[in-house]
């Protein structure tokens, strides 16, 4: 516990009635001193006065929310600075206390503080064991799609059969490779990527096998390719169905004999590469339709993985939602604790047309935007903010499974009831129109921790 006052006579007081009510209590005279113990003391709670000299209460708080303090602050007010104590409490501190106060009053705001922060270290704790048991590599996911991509990643990972990961943009396919090379036996080798659909046609050639000086107009000096950069490691070629059918023959070639052939030189190149393969079209379609090689389709669709989108696996969602803000805060010094209900029920409910890249986007803009400690609705863009019911789209996007569309509606309502009721779970029972019993079992099943 940390006093800040100055008035030495008030510290004094407040000292003697902490340490008499079993806290350890440090002192200081304003907020450049509070500062200085921080780092040294580590206090849990804040107790500090709104006007000092030096640097006031407000700025002690601003200051330790930019710096990502978890401490609880409680602010200390005269009669005529209640508007500072409710500026205060609308950039985070935790309540206020008005001067002149009763020793119980501030006891009991006190022990009120340590159940709430008593009741967040659980919830963060619970957070990180869930993350925890649903994180694989890079890779974080709770829902039963996933789960089983993971289980599939590690069995095939020390195989170097070619794999070809489909699923729309923004998934997550290139995590789904760097997972697959992690878990090899070719980790300690390079994991070399490339977007078949960024580099111009005229230079994809040599950027894949390499070339020899003079080779070409711009050829000044002997190249490696990326099969060379690649050789004991894993070649990642996203988006494979932009290569060209030139490039399709030579590519399958290089797959079939394991050995390439720069550009301009006359001998073949022993390389021992695994290659990975990714894609948003139906290569079977494109085959059909004579803009791919159906040789090559085969050859690389050895073992497939397909990635579903987000708003197939909408379990993930909060999950995704924690890692982003707790990694922006770190990367962008800000201090978001969370999102508000009806900004959570937003996230939850649209259909992320863009995938986990949207999501993530979404987030970072909104922490950058939010003015306040939690991401509230005003700050998400009008897309999320407007989006249409989730249930419709759900039974307009092609699904056919009764199980999976159940599962999607059946969440949905259950976290409705949960925010209606303000998580009082006998009440939501009684809105679902399901036994308290069968409510529990339901929450547990969706591991329905946020709310």
């Amino acid at each position: 516990m940390l006093v800040v006052d100055d008035e030495e006579n008030l510290r004094l007081v407040l000292r003697t009635l902490l340490k008499r009510s079993g806290y350890e209590v440090e002192v200081a005279a304003n907020g450049e001193e509070a500062l200085g113990l921080m780092d040294s003391f580590g206090p849990d709670v804040v107790l500090t006065d709104v006007r000092m000299p030096r640097l006031d209460g407000l700025t002690l708080l601003r200051t330790l929310k930019a710096k990502g303090s978890d401490a609880t602050v409680i602010v200390m007010s005269a009669y005529g600075d209640h508007d500072q104590a409710l500026e205060a409490m609308q950039q985070g501190a935790y309540d206020y206390i008005q001067k002149p106060f009763k020793p119980e009053e501030v006891v009991l705001t006190l022990r009120k503080a340590q159940e709430r922060e008593l009741l967040r270290r659980e919830n963060r704790a619970l957070r990180e064991e869930i993350r925890r048991e649903h994180q694989f590599e890079d890779i974080l996911a709770k829902s039963a799609e996933m789960q089983r991509i993971f289980r599939t990643i590690a069995k095939i990972a020390d195989y170097k059969t070619t794999v070809l990961i489909g699923g729309e943009s923004g998934v997550g396919k290139e995590l789904v490779a760097r997972a697959l090379h992690r878990r090899s036996s070719r980790a300690g080798a390079p994991f070399v990527a490339v977007n078949c659909g960024a580099i111009p046609e005229n230079l994809l050639e040599s950027e894949l096998f390499g070339h020899k000086k003079g080779a070409f107009t711009h050829a000044i000096s002997d190249r490696r390719g990326l099969f060379e950069e690649a050789d004991h490691g894993t070649l990642f070629l996203d988006e494979i169905g932009e290569l060209p059918l030139a490039l399709q023959v030579k590519l399958l070639r290089a797959l079939e004999e394991e050995t390439i052939r720069r550009l301009g030189e006359g001998r073949d190149l022993k390389v021992d590469v695994r290659i990975i393969a990714a894609t948003h079209r139906d290569l079977m379609k494109e085959t059909q339709a004579g803009r791919f090689r159906e040789d090559l389709f085969y050859r690389l669709n050895v073992l497939p993985i397909w990635v579903p989108p987000l708003r197939e696996r909408r379990e993930d969602i909060p999950l995704l939602i924690e890692h982003f803000i707790q990694r922006n805060n770190a990367r962008l010094g800000t201090s978001i604790r969370g999102v508000d209900s009806e900004a959570r029920r937003l996230l939850y409910e649209y259909a992320w047309p863009g995938n986990v890249r949207e999501l993530e986007n979404t987030i970072e803009r909104a922490m950058v935007l939010s003015e306040a400690d939690q991401i509230v609705a005003s700050d998400l863009p009008e897309a999320v903010r407007e989006a249409r019911d989730p249930v419709q789209l759900q039974l307009q996007s092609g699904e056919l499974s009764v199980k999976k569309t159940t599962r999607v509606i059946e969440e949905i309502l259950i976290r409705r009831a949960l925010q209606k009721t303000k998580g009082n779970r006998t009440r939501a029972a009684e809105v679902l129109e399901i036994s308290h019993r069968a409510l529990l079992y339901k929450i547990k099943d969706y591991q329905i921790t946020d709310l």
